[in-house]
């Protein structure tokens, strides 16, 4: 599959250490926003759009693992980036240990937000995609969504429900549905063991879509990564309990 060009941005001193942010699939760049104001004051921030969110393209799928891990590789090779940090939401995290698994020696350190050893077996990602490309992403919207936000913070912070539900909606069937046949089955444990990066792995104590056990699986399979639960958050725990999520990760990443 033909490399596609990522749509990223840098944000933070030129001087300063990378760290990547990779976003968990069906959200974009600004699921990060909780997160910038900590993490730019001592690292350059490179944040990047899957294929077809934002302005990413969207080549005809099905994906592979291989073709989204090369899609990083070449970004980093083309914006000469030697060492960095990787930083990566939910499903994102499957491309982050790709990623450390294909470059150990580059990556100084790495964190998950959510993240998983692969693709959970409870959600056909195959179904998924098929009504993607039947009904565009409105045909899985609230059944996707559903599981990112506490029923007491939906009903706290609703415009912030609303703007990640359209953000949603608004990307490319063509590039969600490619997406989900690269992590359809998806199982990493076995490359998992060759990350030398010092990690740490963060669940959501109420996230029904990778509950803590998927997050104590991935830290277990990674030679002595750290392991945290966060309390009163769903999956997107970075938006929902920033406040801990950021401590955690300036103390690991940043610190």
């Amino acid at each position: 599959m033909t490399v596609a060009p990522l749509h990223y941005r840098f944000d933070g001193s030129r001087h300063a250490p990378v760290a990547l942010l990779v976003p968990s699939l069906g959200t974009k760049w600004p699921v990060w926003e909780p997160q910038m104001p900590e993490l730019t004051r001592t690292l350059r921030v490179l944040r990047i759009n899957h294929r077809g969110h934002g302005a990413t393209p969207a080549p005809d799928g099905p994906y592979t693992m291989d073709d989204l891990g090369n899609d990083v590789l070449a970004l980093l090779d083309t914006c000469e980036i030697g060492r960095f940090s990787i930083i990566a939401a939910g499903t994102g995290g499957a491309l982050a240990s790709w990623v450390a698994a294909a470059r150990p020696a580059q990556v100084r350190r790495l964190a998950y937000v959510a993240g998983t050893t692969g693709a959970p077996p409870a959600l056909p990602r195959a179904n998924i995609a098929a009504r993607v490309r039947r009904g565009g992403m409105a045909a899985v919207s609230a059944e996707i969504t559903r599981s990112w936000f506490t029923p007491e913070f939906a009903e706290q912070r609703p415009d912030v429900v609303a703007r990640m539900v359209d953000e949603f909606e608004g990307i490319s069937p063509v590039g969600y549905a490619g997406h989900c046949h690269a992590l359809d089955g998806l199982d990493q444990r076995l490359s998992l063991s060759r990350i030398r990066a010092p990690t740490l792995v963060l669940s959501a104590a109420h996230d029904p879509f990778l509950p803590p056990g998927h997050g104590r699986r991935l830290a277990d399979a990674i030679p002595g990564a750290r392991f945290e639960v966060i309390p009163r958050a769903a999956h997107l725990v970075g938006i929902e309990r920033a406040d801990r999520v950021n401590e955690l990760l300036m103390e690991h990443v940043a610190g």
